[in-house]
């Protein structure tokens, strides 16, 4: 299943532009560019690449990432974990969304995380697989990924617990605060907070299947980050503390987009820097 980048460049740098607090206005006064420079700045692919590199400095991101995007040079490759995983990639309105199964190869016990767009193919998997679906743990409540959550949970039927995130609290979920681990047969479900896209929205860090995962909610995507909504740096923080601080084979299963890994991420992700300049200067 070949899934494209959520974001373009221009969604990057309006994301960026947001955080930072700085519109055209003032971008351009900082360039010390005009505003049509500015329109063709953020082409990306059509502009100078001092302009871009200079772009790129000001809104805090990496200059050559942003051009291999423009160019359509990143398509992140992954090995997802086999067997013990599933995606789900189903529509909400004019985008898609992502779900995910999990399970203990030996008990058979399933966690889902999130409902997507439409929960028939998670309990379809389930049938399929003789799963039992244990939990169901949200990354946050945004009404595309939990729109399904009744249907995915009366679909599959049993008792089934539902986990949100303490911040979020919706009917009929626990809620719990992140940094707790949760059990899954022997795999074990780290939970780590990655708020700024969502006020509780929490990571979770898979360990027990044959690769190490980390479903990630709007938390970040690949090549881009979900619209941070609140303290920018601090939530840049997080993801770097809690997401990208894995090990570099750490598959990342996003809320929008195609899977990625921590280090495909490191190398191409312009919303941090410091990794791409960390290689290029051999540290």
């Amino acid at each position: 299943m070949s899934i494209p980048l959520e974001d373009t460049v221009a969604d990057i740098i309006g994301k960026a532009q947001r955080g930072l607090d700085i519109d055209d206005a003032e971008l351009a006064r900082r360039l010390e560019i005009s505003a049509y420079e500015l329109s063709v700045a953020k082409e990306v692919a059509n502009a100078p690449a001092q302009i871009v590199d200079r772009l790129a400095e000001v809104l805090e991101l990496d200059g050559r990432s942003l051009q291999e995007l423009a160019q359509g040079k990143y398509t992140p490759t992954v090995r997802a974990p086999d067997p013990g995983f599933f995606m789900a990639n189903t529509a909400y309105g004019d985008m898609t969304v992502n779900a995910y199964l999990v399970w203990d190869k030996e008990t058979k016990l399933a966690a889902a995380f999130d409902s997507g767009g439409d929960a028939q193919p998670l309990v379809d998997e389930i049938k399929k697989r003789g799963l039992k679906l244990q939990d169901v743990y949200l990354t946050h409540t945004h009404v595309d990924h939990v729109t399904e959550l009744d249907r995915l949970c009366e679909k599959v039927g049993g008792s089934i617990g539902v986990h949100v995130p303490e911040p979020e609290k919706i009917g009929g979920a626990v809620p719990f605060k992140p940094g707790v681990t949760f059990f899954l047969g022997k795999l074990h479900i780290e939970s780590r907070s990655t708020s700024g896209h969502s006020p509780g929205g929490t990571t979770y860090h898979i360990h027990g299947l044959d690769a190490p995962l980390a479903i990630v909610g709007d938390a970040l995507f690949a090549g881009s980050v979900g619209g941070i909504k609140q303290d920018y740096h601090g939530s840049l923080k997080l993801i770097r503390d809690n997401i990208l601080s894995g090990q570099d084979n750490t598959v990342l299963a996003p809320g929008h987009g195609p899977l990625t890994t921590v280090k495909q991420e490191k190398e191409h992700n312009p919303f941090f820097p410091e990794f791409r300049k960390a290689v290029a200067e051999g540290i």
